[in-house]
């Protein structure tokens, strides 16, 4: 049997909320060292344990603070957990807060250089997809615009773009879809059906109910840092759905 290609167990994600208020940073510190600075503990992830399989596309839903955008970053590697373990085999493409690695004041084209080279990649590479790069994104006529100027769904047409121009073992999308009009979402669908077609495992963020009913085949539906439901798309959804708005 093969190994999952992501795994967790016991995960958690917690964060020291300080309560009181300090005039300035010489009494935060002097509190600090006297260890009189109260605080409480914010489990953004509670106890998470999941197991992915290549080609898996996998949705998660949650309220505003559930701790989604948190258990990206984790399975990603840009936040380390607090606690438990995590494994991911193979190269992950993250899809998480678009323009992050951009540079605003550079154009378009020198961002696709540095965003490529960011995530990896050789100029040469970069090179070879670039027309490819732009034509998805649909930014023939700004490439020599600086990106201060793009709005943020032009923004995001790029980094998609650009992370999606290979195919890499793992995809992480975290509201990426609602990004831009209706036509360009499902651009981004069909590439990434393209994409699982090809056995890459998807982690897909979405407040659209329809798009992880619709692309997914298991989903979880997270709470306040735990999953509270997991299982198919179509159970989570409905589970989902029969909530109102208790989690809305």
């Amino acid at each position: 049997m093969d190994e999952p290609i992501i795994q967790l167990n016991n995960v958690s994600v917690v964060f020291d909320l300080h309560k009181e208020r300090v005039s300035g940073l010489k009494e935060y510190f002097i509190k600090r060292l006297k260890r009189e600075l109260k605080s409480e503990k914010f489990y953004a992830l509670n106890g998470i344990d999941l197991s992915l399989s290549k080609g898996d596309i996998f949705g998660i839903l949650g309220n505003n603070g559930a701790g989604k955008s948190t258990l990206l970053k984790v399975i990603a590697g840009i936040l380390a957990p607090t606690g438990g373990k995590i494994v991911t085999r193979g190269n992950i493409a993250p899809l998480i807060e678009l323009g992050a690695g951009f540079d605003m004041e550079l154009t378009a084209r020198e961002n696709i250089y540095l965003n490529g080279a960011i995530l990896g990649y050789s100029r040469k590479f970069i090179d070879s997809k670039f027309e490819d790069i732009v034509n998805f994104a649909e930014i023939h006529e700004f490439l020599d615009v600086p990106l201060k100027n793009y709005s943020s769904g032009m923004v995001a047409r790029i980094g998609f773009s650009i992370a999606t121009i290979t195919e890499p073992d793992i995809l992480i999308v975290d509201e990426i879809l609602s990004v831009g009009d209706y036509r360009f979402q499902k651009k981004c669908e069909e590439r990434i059906k393209s994409m699982m077609s090809e056995d890459t495992t998807v982690i897909l963020v979405s407040h659209q109910i329809d798009q992880i009913r619709n692309m997914c085949n298991k989903a979880v539906l997270l709470d306040k840092g735990k999953i509270i439901y997991s299982g198919t798309a179509e159970d989570v959804c409905d589970y989902y759905i029969s909530l109102g708005q208790e989690v809305v």
